[in-house]
């Protein structure tokens, strides 16, 4: 009995002294922690997406404290209000950005890019992407198994069964990034917000020769060059057999739509040019009549 109540004793003297001791190296070491951390994340939505850079954010209401220019730092789940809202509280230039959203550039649909095998494993592009180049002849489409549906924590993307293709609902699109970062194949991209959530955008991102293209895809970009020739604002380029449309400096004026021969481009939230009605060919002048000899009769004597 008195072994059991000394070992008690020993233990309890051995856990006050480690306790004494602790307490002693935290105060000795501890980190003093501005408080406007925990104001700053409270500000924030919480979602903890990774769209900003940062871990969560925590690690990114600490870096807003503790830089003295947030020009770079922006919270896209939040927007504008809520970084405006953060920069006065820490009496800092509020940084200024255009609203994104993520594009799906990919418009081979299962109509325009007919299977020619199946693939039989993890329902995952990631996977998939590793193993072979699709089920389609086309290197640089969407696998269509919904990587960037399962990564977005917004409800913002989902599967067309129709077309097999991904689709954004940018009302409820954050720009966070994080769909943009789980295609294997990259072909989701933020682009400018316009709007009424106009855009106009090449649905391609195939690097291939015109004529490869087109036996892979019949929506595809075949790298003619008609979109390029017709734009006013320098706002397409060609470069390794694909058109690309600079959205910052697309004016949606929608001339490239209607050049493009396969429709690779492809038109939101806007009507299609009227057609150009060709004016008629004049008549033709009538020709004048040709003069008729005139017969003089001589008299007969």
């Amino acid at each position: 009995m008195n072994t059991l109540i000394f070992t008690v004793v020993t233990l309890c003297v051995v856990g006050i002294v480690a306790a004494i001791v602790l307490y002693f190296v935290a105060q000795r070491f501890k980190v003093e922690e501005d408080p406007r951390i925990n104001e700053t994340e409270k500000m924030l939505p919480g979602a903890n997406c990774g769209g900003c850079g940062f871990a969560g954010c925590r690690a990114f209401a600490a870096a807003m404290v503790e830089r003295d220019d947030i020009s770079s730092l922006y919270c896209a789940v939040g927007g504008a209000d809520c970084m405006k809202r953060i920069a006065d509280y820490l009496g800092k230039a509020a940084p200024v950005k255009e609203p994104m959203v993520a594009t799906v550039r990919c418009g081979g649909t299962c109509e325009k890019r007919p299977h020619t095998n199946s693939y039989v494993g993890t329902q995952s592009c990631a996977i998939a992407s590793s193993v072979y180049i699709g089920e389609t002849g086309c290197a640089y489409g969407c696998l269509g198994y919904g990587d960037c549906v399962a990564a977005c924590a917004f409800d913002a993307i989902s599967i067309n069964p129709a077309t097999g293709l991904p689709e954004v609902d940018a009302d409820k699109c954050t720009s966070c990034g994080a769909c943009v970062k789980a295609c294997p194949k990259g072909i989701i991209e933020l682009r400018k917000k316009w709007p009424k959530n106009r855009a106009i955008y090449v649905s391609c991102v195939s690097k291939d020769k015109g004529a490869v293209v087109m036996k892979a895809c019949k929506a595809g970009c075949i790298g003619c060059g008609k979109c390029f020739k017709v734009c006013e604002f320098g706002a397409i380029s060609i470069e390794n057999n694909l058109a690309f449309i600079d959205s910052a400096k697309c004016r949606l004026c929608r001339k490239c739509v209607g050049e493009c021969p396969t429709g690779a481009i492809k038109m939101i939230g806007l009507a299609p040019l009227a057609k150009k009605e060709e004016a008629p060919k004049p008549a033709a002048a009538p020709q004048p009549e040709a003069a008729q000899p005139t017969v003089i009769e001589k008299s007969k004597e």
